[in-house]
Formats: structure tokens, C-alpha cells, sequence
């Protein structure tokens, strides 16, 4: 029996392949769980048209990530700390405090998919890893200077 896989179904293929499987799992297993519809001449025909729209949707959304992936190499996030001696900063730069950042020049980025490459315990110049497509990401530079307090007389 011929199937159209509606979920990956594992050791037997992933979501949209055609695949052949025996009529008792097909018609006991697979449709009636909705993991899998009969594949007549219209279903694999409907089929290769949903495929084909959602590939020209990831292109676009890729393309889109390249885009944003530009930009972000161009910006450099200043981030003021209050610091100790030898220019160490109290507690560490998070990935959610350039988030933050971010968020104010326009990025809407989880923080999760913010990757610093070191561990940010003093002042200078870093870099994080921005996952901002599964496929595309970007290096955004990290300042890290003290924060200039503003005296009072």
C-alpha cells in the first residue's frame, strides 16, 4: 500500500514522502492515527504542490534571514557596566542583555538563539553568534565599557 506521510513516522520516512508500506499498518496504524493518507494520482499530485510552495517559502524566509544576517554584522552593541578593579564588571554580560539591546535598534530576536563566544567578565570588545535561520547565522561585535556616572556637586 502506498501512503503520503503526514508527520515523520520513524523507520519508515520523514513528513511528505511517498512511501510503501503493508496494508495492515497503513490502513490499522498510519491513517487512522493521521499520520498518513492514501496516495491516489490527486493526493501525490496536491501533495508535490504543498511541497513545492512550502520550498519557495523557505527560499523567501531564507533570503529574509540573509538580509537581517547583513545588518547584524554592521552593528556593534555598546553595553555600559559598572566595574571594580582591574576593569572587572560586577556579574557577567547575558545573552538576554544583548537581546535587550538589540530590541531597541529593531531586532526581534529570542535570546536563546544568542550565543556569546566567551564568558563576558571584563571590559572589551566581544563577539556572539546570532542563530537568526536554522541555516543562517550572524557574528554581532559586543563593547563592553564602564558606565560613566554623572557627578554631582
Amino acid at each position: 500500500m502506498k501512503v503520503i506521510l503526514l508527520e515523520d513516522v520513524e523507520k519508515v520516512g520523514a513528513r511528505g514522502e511517498v512511501v510503501t508500506v503493508k496494508n495492515g499498518f497503513g490502513r490499522n496504524y498510519l491513517i487512522p492515527k493521521g499520520l498518513a493518507r492514501l496516495a491516489t494520482a490527486s493526493a501525490i499530485k496536491h501533495q508535490e504542490e504543498l511541497m513545492r510552495q512550502a520550498s519557495r517559502r523557505i527560499s523567501q524566509e531564507r533570503e529574509g534571514a540573509l538580509e537581517i544576517a547583513r545588518q547584524l554584522e554592521k552593528e556593534e552593541i555598546v553595553i555600559g557596566v559598572s566595574v571594580g578593579e582591574e576593569n572587572r564588571i560586577f556579574g557577567t554580560i547575558t545573552n538576554q542583555q544583548v537581546a535587550v539591546e538589540l530590541a531597541s535598534r529593531g531586532y526581534t530576536l529570542d535570546r536563546r538563539k544568542i550565543e556569546l563566544d566567551d564568558e563576558i567578565r571584563l571590559t572589551g570588545v566581544y563577539s556572539a553568534t546570532v542563530k537568526v535561520h536554522p541555516e543562517v547565522t550572524a557574528t554581532v561585535k559586543i563593547r563592553v565599557e564602564p558606565k560613566v556616572e554623572a557627578e554631582t556637586v
